[in-house]
């Protein structure tokens, strides 16, 4: 495994850990369909959440929201479909796709970081 592809599972286990403090359940990590990939996906109450995780150690957070493109956020959304359909037990419930950065010193939870309806 290359140096950021583990640095990017770490952030990943360090923004499950911050959802899961928050009462967040994690039900899934690196769900990937032919589109794209969900870092992770939980629950929050009566609501799926998919989740986009950034890790970084240079740059600041206000160049890290332009990390989730249009293009990712689409490649997201339709991973998210693309679990739903394979999942039923989820369809009904409320939708939402946050995003997390994980930096050297600071954590950051963007609920609602991007909205669809599916």
């Amino acid at each position: 495994m290359d140096r950021s592809h583990q640095k990017g599972r770490e952030g990943e286990s360090v923004a499950a850990a911050v959802l899961e403090d928050a009462g967040m359940r994690i039900i899934a990590r690196n769900v990937s369909s032919r589109v794209g990939e969900i870092d992770l996906i939980a629950l929050d109450g009566e609501t799926i959440v998919f989740v986009e995780v950034k890790a970084w150690s240079q740059v600041g957070i206000e160049e890290l929201g332009y990390a989730i493109t249009k293009k990712k956020q689409r490649r997201i959304i339709e991973t998210a479909k693309y679990f739903l359909a394979s999942h039923r037990e989820y369809n009904g419930m409320a939708v939402r796709f946050d995003a997390v950065f994980v930096g050297p010193t600071a954590v950051t939870h963007l609920a609602s970081a991007f909205m669809e309806r599916l």
